[in-house]
């Protein structure tokens, strides 16, 4: 584990997620309050699932052991009903959150609320799966044959193969596009609100203010806005702030103001998102009390609420204001509008401001690219972190379907000795897998777009979730070869001794 937590600190600085300043300590309490838990955990798990076992008539459970029961569970059912109820209530309300901190949580919770519901639903779910998939099933030889006999004979059975794959496929396509959701919204928000011919950028800290001066001074162009980017604070909460200058601030911007107006816009003024005016309760008009990046409170009146928070952040201040209170004051990149007949060219821009080094003029194209890299960037952390969950699950996909396989030892046995040949059980195996791989993509897929629309809906305002075809297929490739090495390998090794032999053994 301390290789682990080292490994993740060094990528977390790689990403500058944390500062390299800041090192890494052990505790003895975060140890041994892991250790607590899993154990108590174990604990409380062993004994509710050993509670009936204990009380069971030796018969009875003898009974129960060679052939699974038939009645139905209608108390299952109706706490399987509840909790889908829930899971559904927990998706509807992550439609109505719309910053990110807020929607987070609640987005992977709701996965994890309906995999639950599955599982306890399971049996009836595989039931109806069974009964539909059969149909096909039926005109194949021995192994389809076998195969549907078991999942229809054996509902429980599957549906414990089926759950934490669900929960796996669920997790890992929720995880991946929430974060090409967000990248891909911003993006276009980002795109849309550039009304820039060119954006002058740098490899470096900033853009000084002699190559803004430089490009005001050529001839053909008309307007030259600067972006400053930093946090302010509003109460305890941060938000990402961009300070922009007033020139061409209508000309080379448009953050899609839906009230309010820009007109005016000075030091003295600030825009808000949509998404930040009603976390504050705010509108045009209001006054709004804010800790710049030194510490100083200013106050400030709410010009205009825009609809573009995810392109642009959630605060708009001027540049002046903000670079007057930043560490560093130089423009994070600088919008060029030009006009008219003698309108500047890429390369007299170029020419302007080649005297200052690591300073570029892109073109939209570029702009856009650049824009990707950066949502790239920050994704990464995301999905470093939440790989770790991933990874659990996959074990406990693993962990589940070897053991059901395992435990089936007996059963192969007899079928090898009514004269089911290994290579027709092995059929009956990899269609079983199939089978289980397939129920649990459309559940598993299901529950993650319905999450990921609600989670659309609260940060976008549409259900446009953004799924990315060939991850998603990597997410089902790598859950089919999960579920075919554990199931067909502790399958050739069940296999493995005479039928007879296994029988007395036993007994």
């Amino acid at each position: 584990m301390p290789t682990l937590a080292y490994w993740l600190h060094s990528k977390f600085i790689d990403f500058k997620a944390i500062p390299d300043t800041l090192e890494l300590t052990f505790s003895f309490v975060p140890f041994t309050a892991a250790v607590g838990a899993s154990l108590l955990g174990a604990w409380v798990a062993a004994r509710i699932s050993a509670r009936r076992t204990a009380r069971i008539r030796p018969a009875e459970a003898l009974s129960e052991a060679s052939m699974e029961q038939r009645h139905f569970a209608w108390g299952q059912l109706g706490v399987g009903m509840l909790v889908l109820a829930f899971g559904i209530g927990v998706v509807v309300l992550l439609g109505f959150l719309r910053t990110e901190p807020a929607s987070q949580p609640v987005t992977f919770l709701s996965v994890v609320v309906l995999a639950v519901a599955v599982s306890l639903l399971g049996p009836v779910i595989a039931r109806i799966a069974v009964a539909v998939l059969g149909i096909p099933l039926k005109f194949s030889r021995v192994g389809g044959h076998l195969a549907t006999a078991n999942a229809r004979a054996n509902a429980k059975r599957m549906a414990a193969a089926v759950t934490p794959l669900v929960l796996f496929i669920g997790m890992a396509c929720t995880v991946l596009f929430v974060q090409t959701t967000m990248g891909d919204a911003a993006s276009a928000q980002a795109k849309a609100g550039n009304k820039a011919d060119w954006v002058v950028s740098s490899n470096g800290p900033g853009v000084p203010a002699g190559a803004t001066d430089a490009l005001r001074a050529l001839p053909g162009v008309t307007q030259v806005t600067e972006i400053v980017r930093t946090q302010v604070r509003v109460g305890l909460d941060k938000y990402p702030t961009q300070g922009i200058s007033v020139q061409g601030l209508t000309t080379n911007w448009d953050p899609d103001v839906s009230r309010g107006s820009l007109k005016g816009f000075g030091d003295k003024s600030i825009a808000m998102s949509e998404v930040c005016a009603d976390h504050l309760g705010k509108k045009p008009g209001d006054t709004l009390k804010v800790t710049l990046g030194d510490a100083t409170v200013a106050e400030l009146k709410v010009a205009a609420v825009y609809e573009r928070g995810l392109g642009f952040g959630d605060l708009t201040m001027s540049h002046d204001l903000v670079a007057r209170h930043v560490d560093n004051p130089l423009a994070s990149s600088v919008l060029v509008k030009t006009a008219g007949d003698g309108k500047a060219s890429r390369e007299q821009l170029t020419d302007a401001v080649k005297r200052f080094p690591g300073i570029g003029v892109l073109d939209r194209t570029q702009v856009d690219d650049r824009q990707a890299d950066v949502q790239q960037s920050n994704a990464e952390v995301n999905y470093l972190a939440m790989g770790l969950i991933i990874a659990f699950t996959a074990i406990a996909v693993v962990n589940a379907l070897a053991m059901s396989v395992s435990d089936r030892t007996r059963e192969f046995a007899l079928l090898r000795l009514v004269g089911t040949t290994r290579r027709q059980v092995m059929s009956m195996l990899r269609i079983e897998s199939a089978l289980i791989v397939l129920v649990a993509a459309v559940l598993g897929t299901a529950i993650s777009l319905a999450v990921l629309a609600a989670f659309s809906v609260g940060l976008t305002g549409a259900a446009q979730p953004s799924i990315d075809l060939p991850m998603f297929l990597g997410v089902l490739g790598f859950a089919a070869v999960l579920t075919a090495a554990a199931t067909l390998i502790p399958g050739r090794v069940a296999l493995g001794g005479r039928p007879a032999d296994v029988i007395n053994a036993r007994q």
